[in-house]
């Protein structure tokens, strides 16, 4: 056999120097191994038990190999059961466990590991879940294992070079041994079982990926340059990963020129990809789309639109790799409020998606705190809140094809922003729990204030952009005041250069575009009493005019200032009128006048 896993090269190594080995990390995948059968060489992949028995059977001529599982107790993975039988005492099988208690399996070990006739090892699986079964047994069965690892001695056999009979914990972090345990104690060696690198996921891809149709169909150049997407878009997953993927591909009929549609698949969990049947003559007329729901921003709606143009192609991060796994499109929205920051973003959801549905909101004023990131990703294990997940992770992996809004982001504590650095690189994010949740078909969006206001020392805040300035002066003192602050107040320039040049300056709403604010707010008003109360209400021109001369005198606060002054002056004032004159269904009345009286809006119908 031939292995370049470093551990199994650590333990063939080792076999005549420690008694245990104690195994961590990734010990529940399976590994890429090369076999020799009739002088053929053959490559396959095993789980770890498999593995450590082919080591030690096959390359280092060990006779017995048992396992020991909480609660089952024991079984033979290797060897004569009688054998077995006579140095511990208990008989095993290899088709079914022994039930042992785990005080009793501590004596089973220890004449395993003290026998001078047999080359014996043993396996402790769910080494991790061991104190699960009992506390003080777990406690006094690890002091034997302890106390063991200074009493065994290495065996000679048929002339060969002396070895240890083994102990192996399988365990699945760490810090699941005590501290005491290993440190110090050189009869017993620590290996970390690494997720696969590229070494070994080529191996494994390379070993399977024949198996799917269309394969022998592609020009060997061609085969090599999507055996390496392969590889790459695989990174950190797991080889059991690797194979679920080759399952989906042949299950599902799709061939090996779309393996990238079978990753897809696996990781977001969803076969039908709404961006792939997105009505491209819409987006072709985006900014038309877009400029009827947001009014006088025409430069942030050209920007967005080339954006999401990019996006139906996923051309995003694709100057750096044709690789790339970014989200779809990232947008920083910035300006004064009320100008259709918010607007601009829903009316992006319903473009793409069809509906609002799709469109996920934070608040970033809510994580103000070093802690918050907890609540969008999840507390860690051991913390309150662990078994509820987290808001941002939970939400990305029930909708992974979505616009996520990130509202007022300069408002989040900056150990937040950090989370912000995965998503944007590596289009993606481990939760509290380990999982991890893909941004990849997942279009980001923040808005923020900065650089319209400023705090002095006294804390008194003052307006820097009004307006009476050019667009192109707005823009101009928004975006430096944006990268000071990542650069200069944050210190944290790498944020800003994920964002790179999707920094959308929105202008204040001028008095033009406000008229046209105003009608369509009168309109979704007079259509929607239509709709439910079947009530027409009929507007004369002059009124009309004069409501917007009232709503449109003071813009400071962009659209929702003139929302809710039409609230105000029209709405509530109407509601009022209509029950005074008791309106009937069915039924058209003709709004005459708009006065105030006494501080009290009142409208005349008739």
């Amino acid at each position: 056999m031939n292995t370049e896993l470093k551990w199994a090269k650590e333990i063939l190594r080792f076999l005549s120097i420690k008694s245990q080995f104690i195994m961590w990390g990734n010990i529940y995948d399976i590994y890429p191994i090369e076999l020799e059968y009739d002088s053929q060489k053959i490559n396959t992949t095993m789980a770890l038990n498999d593995y450590i028995k082919t080591l030690l059977t096959e390359e280092s001529d060990y006779d017995v190999l048992v396992e020991y599982e909480p609660i089952y107790g024991f079984r033979i993975i290797a060897g004569d059961s009688e054998v077995v039988k006579d140095i511990t005492g208990l008989k095993m099988s290899n088709e079914k466990h022994t039930e042992c208690t785990l005080g009793k399996a501590a004596d089973v070990i220890e004449k395993l590991m003290k026998n001078r006739e047999s080359q014996s090892a043993c396996l402790l699986k769910f080494g991790s879940r061991l104190e699960k079964v009992s506390q003080r047994e777990f406690e006094e069965f690890t002091y034997k294992m302890f106390r063991l690892s200074y009493q065994t001695n290495p065996i000679r056999k048929d002339n060969d070079y002396p070895k240890y009979n083994l102990l192996f914990w399988l365990i699945e972090k760490e810090q699941d041994i005590p501290v005491w345990y290993n440190i110090d104690n050189h009869n017993l060696s620590t290996l970390s079982i690494p997720k696969p690198d590229y070494a070994v996921r080529k191996k494994v891809i390379e070993t399977l990926v024949d198996k799917i149709d269309g394969y022998d169909d592609i020009d060997e150049e061609k085969r090599h340059e999507i055996i390496e997407l392969f590889i790459n878009e695989t990174s950190r997953l797991l080889a059991q990963e690797i194979i679920s993927i080759i399952s989906i591909a042949r299950k599902e009929e799709l061939p090996f020129k779309e393996i990238g549609e079978a990753i897809r698949r696996y990781k977001l969990g969803i076969q039908e990809n709404p961006w792939s049947r997105i009505n491209v003559e819409k987006i072709k007329n985006a900014s038309d789309h877009l400029s009827s729901r947001v009014f006088g921003q025409n430069e942030a709606i050209v920007k967005t639109s080339d954006i999401i143009k990019r996006s139906v192609y996923n051309l995003s991060g694709s100057q750096y790799s044709k690789l790339s796994q970014r989200p779809k499109g990232v947008m920083f929205f910035a300006g004064p409020t009320g100008v259709g920051k918010t607007e601009l973003a829903k009316a992006v959801t319903e473009l793409i998606f069809g509906s609002e549905n799709s469109y996920i909101r934070f608040d970033m004023s809510e994580f103000g705190q070093q802690h918050s990131d907890q609540r969008l990703i999840g507390a860690p294990p051991g913390f309150v809140g662990y078994d509820t997940g987290g808001e941002l992770t939970s939400a990305v992996k029930r909708q992974p094809f979505s616009v996520i809004l990130f509202d007022e982001i300069e408002k989040a504590h900056s150990k937040i922003l950090d989370i912000f650095l995965q998503i944007l690189d590596d289009g993606r994010l481990s939760s509290g729990r380990g999982e991890t949740v893909y941004f990849s078909e997942s279009l980001i969006i923040f808005t923020s204030n900065l650089g319209v206001y400023e705090e002095n020392d006294a804390g008194i805040r003052t307006q820097k952009v009004d307006s009476d300035m050019p667009y192109e002066e707005i823009k101009s003192r928004l975006t430096q005041s944006i990268e000071q602050f990542f650069t200069s107040e944050l210190k944290r320039p790498e944020i800003l250069n994920r964002i790179g040049k999707n920094i959308i300056i929105f202008d204040f709403i001028r008095k033009d575009i406000a008229h046209h604010i105003v009608e369509k707010m009168l309109n979704n008003t007079i259509e929607k009493l239509i709709d439910e109360k079947n009530i027409e209400i009929i507007i004369e021109d002059e009124v009309r005019n004069k409501i917007n001369d009232i709503v449109t005198e003071d813009l400071s606060m962009g659209g929702r200032g003139i929302g809710n002054k039409l609230e105000e002056i029209f709405i509530n004032p109407l509601s009022r009128a209509l029950f005074e004159i008791d309106a009937d269904e069915g039924k058209s009345y003709k709004m005459n006048d708009l006065d105030e009286e006494e501080n009290i809006w009142v409208i005349d119908l008739t």
